[in-house]
């Protein structure tokens, strides 16, 4: 077998590290087995022994394999004659009991011990020494299969050979340590599997303690270091180590303990002692770097599997700039490596590897650890907390259990719980004694043994419960004893043994007790008789020879301090022979224990075993790194705490771990220099390092590095700032203004301090040319090209990042732009500039990842977009500008969203930056994408049109009218070509648009808006089946509805917003073009549709959407509540049989409302369409809409009735009904001056032709709004006379009969009747609608009349302000009112379809007229009388023109009250028609012959 090259060079006396050898190493499989006397044993270290550290492995070149073979103990064959028995049983040839024997002599005499005093390198005892070590070195590592796997050989290594290493490991011969050292690397590299236990021996009694010793020389510290070297370097072992032992509960934590010494070592702290110089002290601390950062890079390699590099280079645990030949090392396979020895042994026998498992382990180990500390500190409460955890029982039997194998525990402390008075103490002490077997033993090795496991306390009562019970137990388990009488004869005994132990072993006392007085002291204690004297006389003296050993407590340990002052080199010596004599007896006893034990050693194969290495080991290894860093400029230590720091960062990354990973990039961030406090002047050559490792591992880590990106940017980003200064640029950005005035207070020119972090303006003195240079000088390599190109490369590298990576590398590039740009004097943007960058070079990622990107810089350009800085807030705009204006290239599939995320910073900036500069840059851009792209744009519309919505509404004249060219150009020409792809925006347009309108400051473009809506209209119409085919969102609409819901219905509702918010020409012009839309494309609508719409029309009339000012209102409603009345009975006109079933009744009740309003334009407004819809349809009406137009009708009557009129009573002598105090009608200005103008086309008002009402100034504000409301109902009722008159008569209309009656007259002939066929909707109406119609006008004659005669309540509305020139009346209601009621009695009178009912309907109009002329004969006024004639003149006319037949009842009944009427002053025309009555009644009752022909012809 080829031994290594380190092993021959070590033959001649080199160090094992002298040369760049490397070894491989061996895998091998790790088990937990306990060896609890091990940590028990007392060793020179200042540390607790069952703390100790894991250790690092070799790797030897290694060739051959063994096979496994079950373990077989080997016992006693510690002498030539047992070996010779089982020679032929235990070997296949005689050749190997020879070798047998050879390795056992070597050996035996390596164990030789060396004569006192300093050794003599000729002495025969020393070079035979050396001989067989080196013998046995190359034995070992020569060693071929059989020799490596056969028992007896495996049992020879571990009984003698490991027992001679424990006593030369420690040996103060340079050559002796170094061969031996150099042993045990070939044990651990070949022999590991067989050796758990004496490894673990050989790590934690010698390599760490004379690591951990302060006393320890150099040399012997160097040589361990040197050898850890070469561990370390092995990924499988040190792994191994971390399992085998750190994973396991009863051993030693050597990793941890070996990381912990190592970084101490690192960071200078072992060098204060005597005898080691600075340059000593500095080539320890660099091995111990070495140590560590090798640690780190097995870590790496280890787990190299997990890591992706995305620019795929060489592993971060591959690359060594100091070594570059331990990439050999590197490459060796870790866990499936044929060329490693122990992996082939171990792979036979190889358990499944569940690194889950070792970390519940690790984790309780580490639970129990802290429950002994607390036992340690007070027992209860370690107790406690174990029981809480799980990991002690409850019972007292498991408690004394735990304190019986536990060694770790304080021994003073179990003596104290155990002594405790308390029952569950005692219980405890009592089940801990029955533990222990005393059979057979005398009483005071039976005593020794009960002190072994605990310190007696210092009470009294208490040792006396200890003793007691020992006493019990002794006897207990030595029933056939008939020494002792008794167990108190027993429990005497041993306190009299501890007193004399006390006695005779204190230096205290002085005089010391004799075995006389000590057997006198014995005297009667067994059942008040003697125990044998000979009997006290051997406990004396076996006491005198050896003191009853009760435990040192941990804090007792005889291991010196580590601090310990010692005087001279010379003492410091002296003490360092005697450990080193200690350390020796302690690990032979100890390999000796263990030299049969059999303990698993399992071989590490999982990548998840690192994560919790790298979890316990990351504190130091970082303490460690720092301090090098920091008060270190030595280059070599410099670039081994980079290369550890690089290492700790990927293995952290790779097992996401945030905490860690975080840790060390800051450290690796403060030691640039560049976000620190410190001056940039300070900079040095390994602070450039660090900045070049930072970039290196921004490159190489990139996928991992989650947060710590912030560090690294923020790095970045003070790099580009140093190297302005490095490159002198600083005119721009540095000086600036400053060159003409004074020095700046730190050394940089004025005005530096707010644009520089102050770590790069924190300089001192006077700035002048020679300090510029130095400054330039210092950061004059953060320029250099390389620097400079590895910063471009994490940039243009971001595309390799994956998904997640490139996220978070985004949100802190942002997050380093905020703080850039928060200057408010010189913002920088570099950052800015490098995120626009980044987004074009990751702008071709997969949609999924690019969304995720753009929501961070989306949303950071909505910050910068509204940055106070003109400046910045420009170059974001024109950012966005050039990244849409690309991204829109690539176009976008339907029923995607990614345009629109992508420009919604330009809505963002609209809405919120207030500068008009950039509001106008905005629209600018947005103008100029609509122009180049407009093809391309899919969701991106809606933006655009949320843009021009915010510019809408702008008072910015220019930005307006910018937005308004492009709406327009979008509108006119683009939806031309585009429309379909531009429909899921097709509502934002007319919503922009609408905001065009409503834009009060700019009336022209508000009209013009108006016109491009009716041109959207026209698209609907033209493609509605775009419109149904595109499917998005609204995939619950019927495809059939998709026209109204994406067309229609935004355009009509957008137009009805227009109406309500809008001045009067616009809103007239909204109202227009809506009704006009209607009216165009309303015959392809469907029914729902039409019901949809007009919910939004009578939006209109909706008394909470109304202003609120007083002025408005009526404005409102005297305009377009008037204006929307008249269209909306246009529109259910022309689609009358769509409308009708659905909307009539909508209708109906919107003009009660109308008519209800206490306006009298719009009252009048409402009786004018009900009249006009009536008569245009009135002919399509079935009865049973007749039926509800009457009863609409009568309500209306009944609603508008002024019955407070007569009920009214001025203040102080209210009776008021309930009507007048609940009446409180709104009433506006209008109103109060509605008689002055109230003469329509209908006639003048009733009260007089100028009547003007206006309340006294004592006139309550109640009583005016109460007058005012009345006077428009007075109106109200006028004009539902007369549209009833219109209805049934039209165009035959009473104003005009009247006329031709008065004309007539003054002829002196009779008019002869028109045709009935022309006459209104007379024919379409059933009588019971005609006597519906005549109630209501009868109903409202009556109480007109009722009103005229109650003088004295006229004449108090007067009083109170209800008044003209004359008294209130109503003389117009009471006699219209009348008119029409006879003109309808007549018509129903002479219509042969009502001939059955003609009966009825002439004693109707009997009842009529005669009780008129009733109330005309009792008429005092002369101008009440006057107000008649046309009602006489049209009763007498319409009565002459009946035929005789009818003509006879009636004249009958009229006769005297005619006569009566002759009393009266008439006019002319009256009596002309009274002369031709009383003319016609003698012909018709046979009075009088006729008079001539003439005459008689017109009567008849």
């Amino acid at each position: 077998m080829e031994a290594p090259a380190v092993n021959g060079e070590q033959e001649h006396g080199q160090s094992i590290n002298g040369g760049n050898e490397h070894a491989q190493s061996s895998d091998s499989v790790f088990e937990d087995e306990t060896v609890e006397h091990e940590e028990n044993t007392h060793t020179p270290t200042h540390t607790d022994q069952t703390q100790a550290p894991p250790p690092p492995r070799l790797r030897f070149e290694q060739n051959g394999f063994i096979e496994e073979r079950s373990f077989v103990s080997s016992t006693d064959l510690l002498d030539s004659d047992c070996l010779q028995t089982l020679g032929t049983t235990r070997f296949s040839h005689v050749l190997q009991k020879d070798a047998f024997l050879v390795f056992r002599s070597l050996c035996k005499l390596s164990m030789k011990p060396l004569a006192d005093g300093p050794p003599d390198p000729k002495s025969h005892e020393l070079r035979s020494k050396i001989v067989s070590l080196q013998l046995l070195l190359s034995v070992l590592q020569a060693a071929g299969p059989v020799f490596r796997t056969h028992e007896m050989f495996v049992t020879a290594i571990k009984q003698y050979l490991c027992v001679a290493l424990s006593k030369n490991g420690v040996s103060s011969v340079p050559e002796v340590f170094e061969l031996s050292l150099a042993i045990f690397l070939t044990l651990l590299s070949h022999f590991k599997v067989h050796l758990k236990m004496q490894i673990e021996v050989f790590f934690r009694e010698i390599f760490l303690t004379i690591l951990e010793t302060s006393t320890s020389s150099f040399e012997h510290k160097w040589m361990v270091i040197q050898t850890l070297t070469r561990i370390c370097a092995d990924a499988q072992c040190v792994v191994d180590i971390y399992v085998n032992y750190d994973c396991d509960l009863n051993a030693a934590n050597i990793f941890e303990r070996l990381v912990n010494d190592l970084s101490k070592i690192a960071q200078g702290r072992s060098g204060q002692e005597l005898g080691i110089t600075p340059l000593q002290e500095l080539s320890l601390r660099k091995k111990g770097l070495e140590c560590l950062v090798s640690i780190l890079k097995c870590e790496v390699e280890w787990s190299k599997d997990m890591y992706i590099n995305p620019n795929l280079q060489a592993n971060l645990g591959q690359e060594h700039s100091c070594e570059p030949e331990s990439a050999e090392v590197k490459s060796s396979g870790r866990r499936d490596s044929t060329g490693s020895l122990d992996s082939t042994v171990s792979s036979s026998t190889a358990q499944a590897d569940h690194p889950e498992q070792y970390e519940v382990i690790k984790q309780q180990k580490e639970i129990i650890e802290h429950g002994i500390d607390l036992f340690n500190k007070k027992p209860k409460r370690g107790v406690q907390y174990l029981q809480d955890q799980g990991m002690l029982g409850s019972t007292e039997e498991e408690i004394a259990q735990f304190l019986h194998q536990e060694d770790r525990l304080d021994t003073t402390q179990v003596g104290e719980f155990l002594g405790e008075n308390s029952k569950f103490n005692k219980e405890v002490m009592y089940s801990y004694v029955d533990l222990l077997d005393f059979c057979g033993r005398d009483f005071v090795s039976a005593l020794r043994i009960f002190l072994e496991g605990f310190r007696l306390p210092g009470e009294a009562q208490k040792i006396d419960r200890l003793m007691e019970k020992f006493a019990a137990r002794y006897l207990e388990c030595n029933q056939s004893q008939t020494l002792f009488a008794s167990a108190d004869t027993a429990y005497v005994l041993a306190y009299s043994i501890i007193m004399l132990t006390t006695d005779l072993h204190s230096p205290q006392v002085k005089n010391k007790m004799t075995k006389e007085q000590y057997i006198k002291m014995n005297r009667g204690i067994n059942d008040s008789k003697d125990l044998p004297e000979e009997y006290l006389s051997s406990i004396y003296d076996e006491i005198a020879g050896k003191k009853i050993a009760m435990k040192e407590s941990k804090e007792v340990s005889i291991t010196p301090k580590s601090k310990q002052n010692v005087a001279n080199e010379k003492q410091r010596r002296l003490l360092y022979n005697v450990e080193m004599e200690q350390m020796a007896k302690t690990a032979k006893a100890l390999m000796e224990a263990v030299s049969h034990a059999q303990a698993p050693f399992f071989s590490a194969t999982h990548l998840e075993h690192v994560r919790p290495m790298f979890k316990l080991a990351w504190t130091p290894l970082l303490a460690a790194f720092s301090v090098g860093l920091q008060d270190c400029d030595d280059p070599e230590v410099a670039s081994l705490c980079l290369e550890g720091i690089r290492c700790a960062i990927r293995i952290a990354s790779i097992f996401n771990m945030q905490l860690e990973r975080d840790a060390y990039v800051q450290a690796l961030a403060r030691f640039t220099l560049l976000t620190a406090s410190s001056s940039i002047t300070e900079m040095k050559q390994k602070n450039i390092d660090t900045i070049k490792t930072l970039i290196t591992v921004a490159h190489t880590d990139g996928n991992y590095l989650g947060n710590s990106w912030h560090e690294i940017l923020k790095c970045i980003s003070q790099l580009e700032l140093a190297q302005l200064i490095g490159t002198g640029v600083k005119a721009r950005y540095i000086s600036g203004v400053a060159l003409s005035r004074e020095p700046g207070l730190r050394g940089l020119p004025s005005g530096t301090e707010e644009f520089m972090p102050h770590v790069l303006g924190n300089l001192v003195g006077s700035q002048d040319k020679r300090q510029m240079a130095h400054i330039q000088e210092s950061v004059g390599e953060t320029s250099s090209q390389s620097v400079v190109v590895a910063v471009d490369r994490i940039f243009t590298g971001s595309t390799r990042l994956d998904g997640n990576a490139i996220v978070d590398f985004v949100r802190w590039l942002c997050a380093v732009s905020m703080d850039e740009l928060a200057s408010s004097h010189q913002p920088r943007m570099f950052s800015l500039q490098k995120i626009v960058e980044i987004s074009y070079y990751n702008m071709n990622r997969i949609r999924l990842q690019w969304s995720r990107i753009w929501q961070v810089i989306g949303d950071h350009f909505n910050k910068v977009g509204c940055n106070p800085n003109e400046d910045v807030a420009i170059f974001a705009v024109d950012s966005l500008r050039q990244l849409s204006m690309k991204f829109l290239e690539k176009g976008e599939l339907a029923n995607f969203r990614f345009q629109k995320d992508f420009l919604r910073p330009f809505e963002h900036i609209m809405k919120k930056n207030r500068s008009p500069t950039i509001r106008d840059m905005v629209i600018r851009c947005v103008a100029q994408m609509v122009n180049s792209q407009a093809g391309n744009i899919r969701s991106g519309w809606k933006n655009i049109f949320s843009v021009f919505h915010q510019a809408a509404a702008s008072h910015d004249e220019t930005i307006v009218e910018l937005a308004f060219q492009t709406t327009g150009h979008i509108v006119l020409n683009t939806f031309k070509e585009h429309f379909a792809a531009a429909i899921d925006s097709f509502q934002d347009a007319v919503k922009c648009l609408s905001e065009f309108v409503c834009n009060a400051a700019f009336p022209d473009t508000s009209i013009e808006a108006v016109r491009l809506i009716r041109h959207c209209a026209r698209y609907v119409s033209e493609r509605p089946q775009a419109l149904r085919e595109y499917t998005s969102d609204d995939m619950n609409v019927a495809p059939g509805d998709r026209v109204w819901v994406r067309g229609w219905f935004p355009i009509l509702f957008e137009l009805s917003c227009i109406i309500n918010r809008c001045k009067l020409d616009v809103r007239t012009r909204g109202l227009t073009v809506m009704f006009e839309i209607m009216k165009s494309y309303g015959i392809s609508f469907e029914t729902h549709w039409w019901h949809d719409l007009f919910r939004i029309v009578f939006r209109i009339f909706d008394n909470m959407k109304l202003p609120e000012q007083q002025t408005e209102k009526t404005e409102w409603m005297t305009t377009t509540c008037n204006h929307a009345l008249y269209a909306i009975c246009d529109v259910f006109t022309h689609f009358y049989e769509a409308l009708s079933p659905i909307l009539l009744h909508d209708i109906f009740t919107q003009l009660q409302w109308c008519v209800r309003q206490d306006n009298e334009q719009l009252a009048r407004s409402g009786t004018n369409c009900l009249e006009n819809l009536v008569i245009l349809n009135g002919e399509k009406f079935s009865p049973e809409v007749w039926d509800v137009t009457c009863s609409c009708m009568r309500d209306i009557f009944m609603t508008t009735s002024p019955n407070v009129l007569l009920t009214w009573r001025p203040a102080g002598q209210e009776d008021e009904s309930s009507d007048a105090k609940h009446y409180e009608p709104d009433f506006d200005a209008q109103s109060q001056g509605s008689y002055d103008r109230a003469t329509s086309e209908r006639g003048h008002s009733q009260m007089s032709s100028d009547d003007t009402w206006k309340g006294r100034s004592n006139t309550r504000a109640s009583d005016q709004r109460l007058f005012s409301g009345l006077l428009i109902k007075c109106v109200v009722q006028l004009e539902l006379i007369q549209t009833i008159d219109n209805i049934v008569f039209f165009p035959s209309t009473s104003k005009k009969e009247d006329a031709e009656n008065m004309s007539a007259a003054q002829r002196g002939v009779l008019e002869e009747a028109e045709l009935e066929t022309e006459q209104g909707m007379y024919h379409h109406l059933s009588s019971s609608h005609l006597f519906k119609l005549l109630d209501c006008l009868l109903e409202s004659h009556r109480f007109a009349k009722d009103f005229n005669s109650n003088n004295e309540q006229r004449t108090a509305l007067w009083r109170a302000g209800f008044k003209g020139k004359s008294k209130p009346n109503l003389l117009k209601q009471e006699s219209t009112s009348l008119a029409c009621s006879l003109r309808i009695l007549f018509r129903m009178n002479s219509d042969p379809k009502l001939q059955e009912s003609w009966p009825d309907i002439q004693t109707r109009l009997l009842l009529v007229c005669t009780e008129a002329l009733d109330y005309f004969i009792s008429l005092t006024s002369e101008s009440h009388r006057e107000a008649w004639n046309s009602l006489l003149m049209l009763l007498l006319t319409r009565t002459m023109r009946l035929p005789d037949l009818k003509f006879r009842p009636l004249s009958s009944s009229f006769y005297p009250r005619l006569c009566e009427m002759m009393q009266f002053d008439l006019i002319p025309e009256l009596r002309a028609v009274l002369r031709r009555f009383f003319l016609r009644i003698g012909s018709v009752f046979h009075i009088h012959g006729p008079h001539g022909g003439a005459t008689v012809q017109e009567v008849s």
